[in-house]
């Protein structure tokens, strides 16, 4: 029966893990206690093909504890109930560990029938997630785990996985090698720090690269050819979607433009184009706003045309938006006078509408009130004084000029307009 080369070379010891000495480590603390021989309930989150699954079967073996495995995102409760019904009979003398895959796929009723059995020590619960346990575990199955956190692999640690599997191909297959250093790095760079879209390039290569001779040639076109699309970890859903659109936006905000397009052709390599443009549009508004106006038109041009072209074409006005934000003054006026506003409002603090603002409508029939509005462009500077705000507000500031050109020319200018009245 066939086996995936990936699965094949899965480490069986510790010191095989690539890439997570944070936790695993010479005397780093998982380390230390799966060594101990004592296992807590533990959440294990990070991307895929970083050694989650790998590292729940060491625990269940070197613990020597019976374990199940199930899927959340086609397991139910029943399963789990089936797993208990046979905890008395089964021989476990060590007892049993349940590794629950993707566990944000379980509900909260679903996730709390495992508190029972994983309270009285029945059952060891591993459960692992490619998303933050914080939003999508809920707080019953938190305060009884301790979390680790599997850290996406660098192309350096990659390479090792790569050679290891290389060797060991060649070793099974009883054939040469010949593999260009580029194209391994190429393998190595591209599966976004997954080791299991790295072995399996390898193991595709091996297949389509034999030659006649007994010799395997791995160059950097077939290497590529294995891994056109970027293999990065993106799902529209998850945390990588906001993780990717949060960092365009604080690179927009903190004018790194070599950053923000970064971040701009992760999103569109994803193929992410809404969710690009939405965010460029906003940071028009919440970043530079004032201290360059035009900005948002500009922006919501370059926005038009993206949709409008499609990828890949789209990638030419969205980059232009994206360094002329960047690279714009800032101001975040604008967002900080909406929120105050946004805040007094929710708050209550709305009062009765001045009576000079209100429409004119007649109090009883056929009598029109008498209201007292002043009509600016009767005064000189269209300006005149006048109560705007409701009486439990009068006073209140909530938009406050920035320090960038074009609002302190703006602040002059009614300085002196009001001074002359």
């Amino acid at each position: 029966m066939y086996q995936p080369l990936a699965d094949e070379l899965r480490p069986r010891e510790l010191s095989e893990v690539y890439g997570q000495d944070h936790i695993l480590g010479e005397g780093a603390i998982l380390r230390r206690i799966i060594e101990s021989g004592t296992v807590p309930n533990l959440i294990f989150y990070g991307p895929s093909g970083t050694g989650k699954t790998t590292v729940a079967n060491i625990i269940a073996e070197k613990t020597q504890r019976k374990l199940f495995k199930l899927n959340a995102t086609t397991a139910s409760t029943a399963d789990i109930k089936t797993i208990v019904s046979q905890l008395d009979t089964m021989l476990a003398p060590n007892g049993v560990l349940l590794y629950l895959d993707e566990i944000q796929s379980f509900n909260k009723k679903q996730q709390q029938t495992l508190l029972e059995y994983i309270e009285n020590g029945k059952i060891t619960l591993i459960a692992s997630t490619t998303e933050n346990p914080y939003f999508y575990v809920f707080n019953a199955i938190l305060s009884r785990s301790t979390i680790f956190e599997f850290k996406s692999l660098t192309p350096a640690a990659v390479r090792q996985a790569v050679d290891r599997a290389v060797n060991y191909m060649a070793g099974k297959l009883h054939v040469q090698v010949e593999a260009d250093e580029a194209a391994l790095t190429h393998i190595a760079g591209s599966c976004g720090g997954d080791v299991r879209k790295a072995v399996n390039a390898v193991e595709v290569l091996f297949t389509a690269c034999a030659a006649p001779d007994g010799c395997v040639r791995i160059t950097l076109a077939d290497a590529e050819a294995v891994s056109q699309k970027s293999s990065m970890h993106y799902d529209r859903e998850g945390d990588n979607h906001f993780d990717s659109v949060s960092a365009l936006m604080k690179s927009l905000r903190g004018s790194d433009p070599d950053a923000a397009l970064h971040y701009l052709a992760r999103l569109l390599e994803a193929g992410d184009l809404p969710g690009a443009c939405r965010r460029i549009l906003c940071s028009a508004s919440e970043d530079i706003g004032l201290a360059y106006p035009q900005a948002v038109s500009i922006v919501k041009s370059c926005v038009d045309a993206a949709l409008q072209l499609g990828l890949p074409e789209a990638r030419l006005p969205l980059a232009q938006a994206v360094i002329l934000l960047a690279t714009a003054p800032k101001s975040n006026s604008v967002v900080k006078a909406i929120d105050r506003a946004m805040k007094d409002v929710k708050a209550g603090k709305a009062g009765p509408f001045p009576r000079e603002l209100q429409n004119v409508h007649a109090d009883g029939a056929g009598f029109e009130r008498e209201q007292g509005y002043l009509y600016p462009h009767d005064f000189p500077g269209h300006w005149v004084q006048q109560q705007y705000l409701p009486d439990n507000l009068v006073g209140t500031t909530y938009y406050e000029y920035g320090d960038n050109k074009f609002e302190q020319s703006c602040k002059a200018y009614w300085e002196r307009i009001k001074n002359e009245e």
